[in-house]
């Protein structure tokens, strides 16, 4: 009878190591965005720049909208233009929930970025994309602010110069917080996917018949 209790012991226990395990947790968590996740960043958390239509701007003139930040300069020659366009390619995916988002190209080069000059350029992408400045004092501070980093590599004549820096671009929620910093090898379709979840996760937060103040463009 022993002999027989122990056979039938053991054989539960091959069972028991033959049963299909549990998925592995990673499956459960798998990331929400394709862009990285921000949590509470102690960085970027409000600007006071000027438009190139010569507007005091803040990040509250565009709450309630998803707001995208790129740091460049309108003489950068691949990298700020594919971001632009990157951008640009996001707003038609959108369709009419573009409406809802807000791209801002700041420059760290407000010597030769007039704001003439950023009023053209910038606006070439899409028409509601905005450039903003700050004073060349101002920059180095608003730069670290941000955590962006840039250094002015000197030209053969002093304003052939070009400038290196952060290619990352940064993602704020409708209620003005710093959600995502978006890789620049992110696809445009991965980028509209990302903003919609951000405008997703703001619609089912708001109050019932609440309205959003009113933004600037």
């Amino acid at each position: 009878m022993k002999k027989l209790c122990a056979l039938i012991l053991a054989a539960a226990c091959l069972s028991a190591c033959d049963a299909p395990s549990p998925p592995p947790a990673a499956s459960v968590s798998a990331p929400l965005f394709h862009a990285e996740a921000l949590v509470d960043p102690q960085y970027g958390r409000d600007f006071r720049l000027t438009d190139h239509n010569g507007q005091t701007r803040t990040l509250a003139d565009w709450r309630g909208k998803v707001v995208l930040i790129f740091f460049g300069y309108t003489q950068c020659p691949d990298v700020c233009p594919s971001a632009l366009y990157r951008s640009a390619q996001v707003m038609e995916r959108l369709g009419s929930q573009a409406e809802k988002v807000q791209m801002l190209f700041i420059t760290l080069d407000p010597a030769r970025d007039t704001p003439e000059l950023l009023r053209t350029y910038v606006p070439s992408f899409h028409p509601s994309f905005l450039g903003l400045f700050a004073s060349e004092e101002q920059t180095p501070q608003l730069a670290r602010d941000f955590q962006v980093f840039y250094r002015i590599n000197p030209g053969q004549t002093p304003g052939s110069y070009t400038v290196d820096h952060s290619v990352t671009t940064y993602a704020y929620d409708p209620a003005g917080r710093l959600r995502l910093a978006i890789r620049h090898d992110i696809t445009p379709e991965e980028l509209a996917e990302d903003i919609q979840r951000l405008l997703t996760e703001a619609a089912v937060s708001e109050p019932s018949g609440a309205t959003a103040p009113p933004h600037g463009a």
